[in-house]
């Protein structure tokens, strides 16, 4: 038996006891790599901005690009595992990932870096749920929970220092460097997949896979995160925008409506008929809003708000994740001796209340609070990740563990996508909302408005500035003292949104309580 084709039990007989610890490390790594650079990139969404002269809504994609095709090419890793194996289905994953790092490193404009992000993307999304099902496979039906604690360390941990990482590098060198320092890595996360993945001989024939749904899937995530990105450039009753959203949820039905209908569906609708499952993804999607759009959205705040560095705003967010190292395994280990339902609803409670205080932040908000603030989002989220996790996982049988990874990881990185998109349309229409509100304020009756020019001119007159231009002067910098303030407000509110996504998720959480323990066959 060549080492390309050993199994599970044949690396156990090799390696002993210690092998679910060698393939756990290889696979944690080169997923961690992965999700680490979906989060890097945030930190530099002020640099791709000025460096490419676009705004905030085409520069996002730099983020959602890579989290919309992630989402899609998590329902391939099935098909995928099933023709090519969990060894060459994870080392071609990460050489994928290399090519499209370099190319997002060379890219001359946006266009280039959003093609070289979605490479880097699909290889996220197929690699997730390999890595989630071989970890629970090598562990034991009883340390199931536990398992699952370790891959959710993995998987939450690393956004929580992508933002430090990227901070780092652009500051040391340049935005375009955050796409290369994780190489080293993936090269190490190579060479351990190929040691320890468990292989398998390649079948005759290729598997049957629902290419038809999944360019439903494609079509539906591509119109409406278009969309979502574009509608406050392009207006939202303009003919693309609802020609967009018409496709994109025409598509999403039918897509549902196939899935429901054919043998061998991408997407198995059938898991859902367990409440357990359906309350448990319904959570999963709020966690994916609340962690992907928070840790979008703390370091651009403390950047373009506060006028914090790169290595600052990623600072922001290390407590918090030095938290997580220290919870998530005690967390898993509590999946397995407790009912879920109980430190989900507490997690959920403790990410919204955070959140809700991080509302409150502005510019003279200091460092320490917002990281006292992120560590309480992130305490709550480590409560919730493993035992949602392990209700999820419980609820299917061992023969669909791959289906249900699959979808489990869908539905959160789904959450994810939308959850940086919208955030950035809540952030940029409140901002305008405010700005003009703002603006109709500043008229020669207000009396602060008045005092702040008088002193602005005072102060440029003795700089030496011509008469002439100094109430022009003046009226500038009242121009940037609203739109900074407006921004601040559209922060603000973007964070209450998050907060009240979370409160949402009460509901099937509620709903898990009420639910007995079933397996779906």
């Amino acid at each position: 038996m060549t080492s390309a084709t050993q199994t599970v039990e044949q690396h156990f007989a090799r390696y002993g006891p210690g092998y679910r610890w060698l393939v756990t490390i290889g696979g944690l790594l080169g997923a961690m790599v992965m999700i680490l650079s979906a989060t890097m990139v945030n930190v530099a969404v002020p640099s791709i901005m000025g460096a490419f002269g676009v705004g905030q809504d085409l520069a996002q994609w730099a983020s959602t690009a890579f989290l919309a095709t992630m989402v899609a090419s998590q329902l391939l890793n099935t098909w995928i595992v099933t023709a090519f194996g969990q060894r060459l289905t994870f080392s071609m994953t990460l050489v994928v990932f290399t090519i499209g790092s370099l190319i997002c490193a060379a890219s001359p404009t946006i266009e280039v870096l959003i093609a070289g992000r979605i490479l880097q993307g699909f290889s996220a999304g197929v690699i997730q749920p390999l890595v989630m099902a071989t970890i629970i496979t090598v562990f034991p039906a009883d340390r199931r929970g536990f398992a699952m604690g370790l891959y959710g360390m993995g998987v939450t941990l690393a956004p929580s220092f992508g933002p430090l990482a990227g901070g780092i590098t652009i500051d040391a060198m340049t935005w375009r460097d955050i796409f290369l320092t994780p190489l080293p890595l993936v090269a190490v996360a190579f060479v351990m997949g190929l040691m320890f993945m468990p292989g398998r001989k390649f079948p005759r024939r290729l598997p049957e896979f629902d290419w038809a749904g999944f360019a439903l899937l494609c079509t539906a995530l591509v119109c409406l995160m278009t969309g979502l990105g574009n509608g406050q450039r392009w207006g939202w009753g303009s003919n693309d925008i609802v020609m967009l959203f018409v496709v994109g949820f025409s598509t999403a039905f039918a897509f549902v409506y196939w899935q429901a209908r054919i043998r061998s569906p991408i997407f198995d609708l059938k898991l859902f008929l367990n409440p357990r499952f359906a309350a448990t993804m319904a959570i999963a999607f709020a966690f994916g809003v609340g962690n992907f759009a928070s840790n979008y959205a703390i370091p651009v705040f403390t950047q373009t708000v506060q006028g914090f560095t790169a290595t600052r705003a990623g600072l922001v967010l290390v407590p918090a994740g030095l938290l997580l190292v220290a919870i998530i395994p005690f967390s898993g280990r509590l999946a397995d001796v407790v009912p879920e339902h109980q430190p989900i609803m507490i997690g959920i409670a403790v990410f919204a209340l955070a959140t809700y205080f991080l509302a409150g932040s502005d510019v003279n908000t200091p460092f320490l609070m917002m990281a006292l603030f992120a560590v309480g989002s992130r305490l709550g989220l480590g409560l919730v990740m493993p035992n949602m996790g392990s209700a999820a996982m419980k609820a299917i049988s061992s023969e669909r563990l791959n289906q249900g990874a699959g979808t489990y990881n869908f539905t959160r990185q789904l959450g994810g996508a939308f959850g940086v998109n919208g955030l950035v349309v809540v952030i940029e229409q409140r901002t305008e909302v405010h700005a003009e509100a703002l603006t109709a304020t500043q008229t020669a009756a207000n009396s602060l408005t008045r005092e702040l020019m008088d002193k602005v001119e005072r102060l440029l007159s003795e700089s030496g500035v011509p008469e002439v231009m100094q109430q022009t002067g003046a009226l500038d910098y009242l121009g940037h003292v609203i739109n900074a303030q407006a921004s601040t407000f559209g922060f603000q509110d973007a964070f209450m949104v998050i907060a009240l996504v979370f409160v949402a998720a009460l509901i099937p959480a509620w709903v898990l309580r009420q639910t007995k323990a079933a397996v779906v066959a």
